[in-house]
């Protein structure tokens, strides 16, 4: 992972806004590596965990009971849902909002019948390094560079997670609200930002979500897919640098 630090071009403002970063499925702190090391010099950075929480309501009650009072949130793909519904629930302690390679919408009637048989597999004993490998890798990455790249630590965060977990966040993101309605809603400064390469959350939701956000700005990240923070961590804590402002 590039973790170096801005150039001298950018001008950084610090202040003492907390940050509160919320990973993805099977993900965890180092998903947000580079982020971390680079604004917890200049701000108090907490990156939430999802253990023991089946629902997305319940990832939000407990990440709002865990967060400072009032912070800037960012999310990343099931991070970005939980985000929506902490900002649903408590709006006022939220002061800057992000979401990264997300969907707010409800999953689809055939995508919970697959979620399902896949949550059931990996109850039974199934193999969740294998079943990461096959099933979620080739959707993080948009290409074999990539996946070389990110293989060895998506597994290691898959095998971290663990199967419980696996079956909790599966059955929470089969059960996720629909989001569209709190995305107009929303009144805090806004970023949404996409790998310009994610297979999984397309570009032109992002531009759909921008445009139902007042004052959303979105942000495009080239060569990225939808692991963003590893594909491009200079480019995407230069958004976030803006952002946080």
């Amino acid at each position: 992972m590039n973790s170096q630090p801005f150039n001298d071009t950018v001008t950084v403002i610090p202040d003492r806004l907390p940050l509160v970063l919320l990973p993805g499925s099977l993900c965890d702190q180092r998903l947000f590596g580079a982020q971390v090391e680079y604004f917890s010099r200049f701000r108090e950075v907490f990156v939430g965990d999802f253990v023991g929480c089946d629902s997305i309501q319940g990832m939000a009650v407990k990440m709002l009971a865990e967060a400072p009072p009032k912070f800037a949130l960012a999310g990343l793909s099931m991070g970005g849902i939980v985000a929506f519904e902490m900002y649903r629930q408590a709006p006022q302690r939220i002061d800057r909002l992000a979401v990264l390679d997300t969907n707010p919408s409800a999953e689809l009637a055939e995508r919970v019948a697959i979620r399902r048989r896949q949550s059931q597999h990996i109850a039974d004993g199934g193999d969740l390094a294998e079943f990461t490998g096959a099933e979620l890798l080739p959707k993080y990455a948009d290409n074999r560079k990539h996946r070389t790249r990110l293989e060895a630590l998506v597994l290691s965060m898959a095998k971290a997670a663990g199967a419980a977990e696996f079956v909790n966040q599966w059955r929470a993101l089969e059960q996720r609200p629909d989001s569209w309605c709190t995305l107009r809603q929303i009144t805090c400064p806004t970023l949404i930002l996409c790998g310009a390469n994610d297979n999984l959350c397309s570009v032109e939701l992002h531009r759909e979500m921008a445009a139902e956000i007042s004052g959303g700005q979105l942000q495009i990240i080239a060569d990225a897919g939808h692991l963003c923070t590893l594909d491009a961590p200079i480019a995407v804590n230069r958004a976030l640098h803006r952002w946080l402002g």
